[in-house]
């Protein structure tokens, strides 16, 4: 069956994923398998480039094409003109009604595998598979390292160093790992009448997410009614420079990429500060209207024993 023809088996499921996401096959309109006359599945040679030249991958059109995409192992490279790959190195170079043609460019060791055109015409979806093979400095055999289910925890800097008795080569991939925000649990927050009050949302999302704040639910922008957003990287602050009685109240900030968006919720409250009569009152100090009489009691029954002292000492 050879590599391609095993690659075209193995891929069923992502191109039929491919074609529901990219619209290319109408809601309840069947996909049909590689083996259903109702689709063109065509398989090319392989594609053999030396590690650090540029490859074409061209697909021809043909017929009336509504969509179009090619695909590698794990991702849309190009649906039509729009770039969904987030490598520089690969670029549209010609779409029109007969090819559609995509470059990479200083390929690398990553870069081998096959990859996938899969194309909508006016009678049938199609696909055109190809599998790249890359040669190497070192005249050894290709590793490789298999993620799957790739989380965030895996994203990071990976090295791989090939050795034999010429020389040694090491080559680095960074993998950046996208997913949806996910925010912190809000704080609430206790500001006294009239000082600076602070709300702050930490979000944790690759791309960064942008930020939204409402106060119960209405929007609040830079500015409004005396407060202050600032953003920088994973964190948004909000903050009040001289905290009023309307500003008590519930909180949302809203963390949002193109994956998803995440929430939290702040209630800003009163702090009332202790007056200077309540810090000198001792404790256990009687409050009612019996004090002013006590303190009455007190003083006659002090004037008595001086003057009880004073009578002794005469004797």
């Amino acid at each position: 069956m050879g590599v391609c023809g095993y690659f075209v088996v193995s891929w069923k499921c992502l191109v039929v994923l491919s074609f529901r996401l990219l619209f290319l096959v109408p809601p309840g309109l069947p996909v049909h398998s590689q083996g259903d006359s109702q689709t063109d599945n065509k398989v090319m040679d392989n594609i053999t480039v030396r590690q650090g030249e540029t490859v074409f991958l061209r697909c021809p059109q043909g017929d009336i094409v509504t969509h179009t995409a090619w695909l590698n192992r794990s991702s849309i490279l190009y649906a039509g003109e729009d770039k969904w790959s987030v490598d520089p190195r690969v670029s549209l170079v010609t779409l029109n009604q007969e090819e559609f043609t995509i470059k990479i460019e200083d390929v690398d060791m990553t870069d081998e595998g096959p990859y996938i055109c899969a194309v909508q015409t006016s009678r049938r979806p199609r696909t055109t598979s190809v599998h790249i093979l890359i040669q190497g400095d070192l005249a050894s055999e290709d590793e490789y390292l298999d993620i799957p289910s790739i989380s965030r925890q895996r994203a990071g800097t990976y090295e791989c160093t090939a050795v034999n008795d010429i020389a040694t080569d090491v080559q680095t991939v960074e993998i950046t790992v996208n997913y949806a925000p996910s925010v912190s649990e809000g704080r609430d927050v206790g500001v006294t009448l009239g000082q600076r009050g602070l709300l702050e949302c930490e979000a944790d999302a690759v791309p960064e997410a942008d930020f939204e704040w409402y106060r119960d639910d209405r929007r609040i922008f830079n500015g409004f009614d005396g407060m202050e957003i600032e953003d920088a990287g994973q964190l948004s602050k909000l903050t009040f420079f001289n905290v009023s009685e309307a500003d008590y109240g519930n909180y949302t900030c809203i963390a949002i990429n193109k994956l998803g968006s995440s929430n939290t919720s702040f209630v800003l409250y009163e702090v009332i500060e202790p007056t200077s009569s309540t810090l000198l009152q001792e404790p256990g100090a009687v409050q009612d209207g019996n004090s002013g009489s006590m303190g009455t009691h007190v003083h006659t029954y002090t004037c008595l024993l001086l003057a009880i002292l004073q009578f002794l000492l005469r004797f």
